[in-house]
């Protein structure tokens, strides 16, 4: 079962990864093409709203409920493909009036997200950008629900490389519009709503594959469709929680010229070892853990929690730290270039380092989440989530007037260590499967250890290389020594005082 696990989160966390860096390489030529400027801003609020609603009733609520609910079915020989027929129909035909809804409501929607535009060409940018872009809900939703089935068949591959494909789209448009000298914001939000056609395409020919070729049909509200939707409410209402947290922090962003750009920048970087050891994480773990509850195997559920935890945890707390102790270097390389200048650097550096203070948060709340799921608990997820947007409410809005922009980050930073405060204390009911084992609490101190010594060198070793990093195209050889310089120091260290072994990467990556 462990290898078996960790190869399905080897598998996801690759390709994740390379979507990431793709999905840097997208942000480096917008930062580059757009700068911080009323088109930048314009399309990010934008490409938000579909992003938002789509967590909200696909990757958040939806397949929540749905795959506990699809794999017990599955595993008892139960008309599974059924009831994913009529799951799938239902959220084509609510996806669709949502669609219209949107389109006609869209000021409203801008003038919710980012108050701040209204008077000023970024406001009636943003309308036109997001009727272009909402649509691509429809397709990345149905996207993401054809994922959680293919999950829960252990068929990992296809539904982690979906999201390769938007950011490839969008780097050659990118490309081809600097080329030919076209709107590059009008250009981008074209390219969403293709790009949701592109990622449905791949995920439905595998699960095609599957056995499962589901079509758009009249929906049935079926008795098990009924349980879905009571299952998935109060998880809907936590997404709508958690969504709200984004609009808070991004209104304070909005009163602040250059800031949603800043803020959605920094996140772009702190997103990358969470997306790639989080996603990973929630994707293997749900299904995994529902099938060891559903079997009675209390034991199979806490090694699998614990794995999933010590692995996670061992990937993304070293990256926590060199967020907060190298931001400057990162982001200098990653994003300073054309139209996003020094001051845009320092800024999005600022924010970065207060995202990496709450990294470990993000992720420890990917690994409790599925311990409530998989006992379709969806409600208890719904008030904890409440309590940390009435955190992250008060810290955003209250230090706005003192602190700036940087409010919306430490918001959401002590939200999320407060939620995750919330996770534990809830899950101590739960018995073994919801503790952590012997194991993982003697290696989570030394991975800290291990850590704090990477830090300690990448200090050292930017002081050696910031004349490099200034140097031009110098800089980007230079980035490259301080993370290589970073890994082969936690690696090393981890190694020899026993935060990990380094087989058991190995083995993982062989059988994924």
């Amino acid at each position: 079962m462990k290898n078996k696990m960790l190869g399905g989160f080897m598998t996801v966390g690759f390709w994740t990864l390379l979507s990431r860096i793709l999905g840097f390489a997208r942000d480096m030529m917008i930062a580059a093409f757009l700068g911080t400027g009323p088109a930048a801003q314009a399309f990010i609020v934008a490409f938000s709203l579909p992003n938002m609603f789509r967590r909200f009733f696909a990757e958040g609520a939806f397949n929540t409920a749905f795959v506990p609910m699809f794999t017990k079915k599955h595993q008892a020989g139960e008309d599974a493909h059924g009831f994913a027929q009529d799951a799938f129909s239902g959220l084509a035909a609510i996806l669709i009036g949502l669609s219209v809804l949107a389109m006609v409501l869209m000021p409203w929607l801008v003038w919710a997200m980012a108050a701040g535009f209204v008077g000023d060409e970024r406001f009636d940018l943003a309308v036109s950008y997001g009727r272009i872009a909402f649509p691509y809900i429809l397709f990345i939703s149905l996207a993401a629900l054809l994922s959680g089935l293919l999950n829960a068949l252990h068929r990992f591959t296809a539904a982690a490389a979906a999201p390769v494909l938007l950011n490839v789209i969008f780097i050659i448009a990118l490309v081809l519009g600097r080329a030919l000298e076209a709107d590059i914001g009008l250009l981008l939000a074209w390219m969403v709503p293709v790009a949701g056609v592109a990622q449905f395409a791949l995920v439905w020919v595998a699960a095609k594959r599957a056995g499962f070729a589901l079509l758009p049909r009249r929906p049935v509200f079926t008795p098990e469709l009924k349980r879905l939707a009571i299952i998935a409410a109060p998880a809907a209402l936590a997404g709508g929680v958690v969504q709200i947290n984004l609009l808070v922090g991004r209104q304070v962003a909005s009163q602040f010229e250059g800031a949603i750009a800043w803020l959605y920048n920094a996140d772009r970087l702190y997103q990358l070892p969470l997306g790639v050891v989080g996603i990973a994480v929630g994707i293997v773990l749900l299904p995994e853990l529902s099938r060891r509850l559903q079997a009675g195997d209390g034991a199979g559920g806490q090694q699998a929690f614990s794995r999933a935890g010590e692995i996670s945890l061992a990937l993304t707390i070293p990256a926590a730290v060199a967020l907060i102790v190298i931001p400057m270097p990162l982001v200098q390389v990653l994003f300073e270039r054309g139209k996003f200048g020094p001051d845009d650097t320092a800024a999005t550096a600022a924010a970065v380092q207060i995202y990496g203070l709450g990294l470990p948060a993000f992720l420890l709340q990917k690994i409790y989440q599925p311990l409530f799921f998989a006992r379709a608990d969806t409600k208890t997820p719904f008030y904890y989530a409440a309590i940390s947007m009435l955190i992250n409410a008060g810290f955003a809005i209250g230090l706005a007037p003192v602190i700036g922009y940087l409010a919306a980050a430490i918001g959401t930073t002590v939200a999320s260590w407060g939620m995750v405060i919330l996770l534990w204390l809830g899950s101590r009911n739960m018995g073994d499967a919801a503790r952590f084992d012997a194991r993982f609490k003697a290696r989570i101190w030394r991975i800290l250890v291990a850590s704090l010594l990477m830090g300690a060198l990448l200090l050292g070793a930017q002081l050696v290389l910031n004349p490099m990093l200034a140097a031009g195209a110098w800089r980007y050889l230079a980035l490259a020594l301080l993370v290589g310089i970073g890994i082969c120091g936690y690696f090393g260290a981890g190694q020899v005082i026993g935060a990990f072994r380094l087989a058991e990467f190995k083995s993982s990556l062989r059988r994924s």
